[in-house]
């Protein structure tokens, strides 16, 4: 009897040794990167749903021109920037969207490009040869020996300017492109206020305010289609049989976490750390800024910031109020590296709670390029500890992968690594 007990008592630790360590194993890198695929692929499709959102209300408002459409139109803006900006962890580890992002979110623009600008913008530039093209009051550019017509602006033109000359900030769609026709120019500096574009501006005939109306229209509606396009573009690539999600799925064993990681690494350090926020805050310049014609900047950073955060999780909430999870690259690292991604998991959480004090902070009435201003000691600082948390969030993801022998690059920032380039 006494054997019969010790039998099954043993039967009984052997599986729970057993449970144990299937629990140590985590899972597999090839079920993380299957999340990883579905969270991108839910996440490009928000983004698309609220860019289709955003052109049904620019449509309201170029069919009848009011202050009202027009704030609807701007509201809508703001709400398709969020799903997208969670998305862009993706982007450095998946060379595939990667060179899509450019279609849809290039910044800095150059903003005289499209339309009228003020005075102070100035007339040329020695890096850009098209400055002041202004697309939208000549339907003939004159663009080095030859002569374009742009009678008709239409998907091929403004794709054909897209970093015309091999000038980057020749911005002609995307987003920026989409707030610049929608707010015009920030002329405020580091003071308070946004762009203040008129809805006369689109007003067809009689009342139309500083010409061509009627061209500024296609344009604007020309650039939302041409979004919605792009965006359904980077959704597609993460479907089942889509580029990005078969490139993650063929890797073998670790190396499949590895553009996760990369993503991770390179968003937090050399392009949100480094370009966005500390080449600004060295500069103390309102042009850094992300979003700079509607003020918006803080919401971009913070959805970069908790999209991250979605990423390691291996959870995103969708619009619709669906969540689509699955074992996440935390569930692994937890299993290999347990005092690591416990700390990483730290540096996620605290990295969001400093960007929900910038966020407080621009929606209690100091905007993000005021928090830039060299006067501004509290909004300075509000800054810099965000970017040191970021800074921080990359040591930790860099801690993590040595355990996990996954080998990643992650991008730098002459704004971080080199500052004395930034400023000569």
């Amino acid at each position: 009897m006494i054997r019969k007990w010790a039998a099954a008592l043993a039967g009984v630790g052997l599986s729970v040794v057993l449970a144990g360590s299937a629990v140590a194993q985590g899972p597999a890198p090839k079920d993380v990167a299957k999340t990883y695929a579905d969270v991108a692929l839910a996440m490009y499709g928000d983004a698309v749903i609220s860019a289709k959102d955003l052109s049904a209300k620019i449509d309201g408002f170029l069919k009848d021109p009011t202050d009202a459409t027009l704030a609807d139109a701007r509201k809508a803006w703001v709400a398709a920037r969020a799903p997208y900006q969670r998305t862009e962890g993706f982007r450095f580890g998946n060379p595939v969207v990667d060179d899509l992002e450019g279609k849809v979110n290039a910044w800095p623009l150059d903003e005289g490009l499209i339309d009228y600008v003020d005075s102070t913008y100035g007339e040329t530039s020695d890096e850009n040869p098209y400055y002041a093209l202004n697309v939208i009051a000549n339907p003939k550019l004159k663009m080095g020996r030859k002569t374009v017509d742009a009678s008709k602006i239409d998907r091929k033109l403004l794709t054909s300017l897209q970093e015309a000359g091999e000038v980057e900030s020749n911005v002609a769609t995307g987003y920026h492109a989409i707030e610049f026709l929608l707010w015009g120019q920030d002329l405020n500096g580091t003071g308070p206020g946004a762009g203040d574009r008129k809805a006369t501006d689109y007003v067809q005939g009689a009342g139309c305010t500083n010409k061509n109306c009627d061209r500024r229209a296609q344009y604007l509606k020309v650039a939302t289609d041409l979004l919605v396009s792009d965006l359904t573009a980077m959704e597609s690539v993460w479907a089942p049989k889509g580029k990005a999600r078969k490139a993650v799925l063929a890797k073998k064993g670790p190396a499949a976490l590895a553009p996760i990681f990369t993503g991770l690494g390179s968003l937090s350090y050399g392009e949100l750390a480094g370009e966005r926020m500390k080449l600004g805050l060295i500069l103390h310049d309102p042009e850094e800024e992300h979003d700079c014609f509607s003020d918006n900047t803080y919401n971009s950073h913070y959805n970069d910031i908790v999209g991250m955060q979605d990423i390691w999780l291996g959870k995103y909430a969708r619009l619709d109020g669906t969540t689509v999870e699955g074992p996440s690259p935390k569930a692994y690292a937890e299993a290999k590296a347990p005092e690591e991604a416990k700390r990483l998991d730290a540096l996620f959480a605290d990295t969001v709670a400093k960007a929900e004090i910038m966020k407080a902070k621009a929606e209690g009435g100091m905007a993000y390029d005021q928090m830039l201003a060299e006067d501004n000691a509290e909004g300075n600082k509000i800054v810099q500890d965000l970017i040191d948390a970021l800074v921080a969030q990359t040591r930790g993801v860099e801690a993590v992968v040595a355990k996990l022998n996954v080998k990643i690059s992650v991008e730098g920032s002459d704004s971080l690594d080199a500052p004395e380039k930034v400023t000569q």
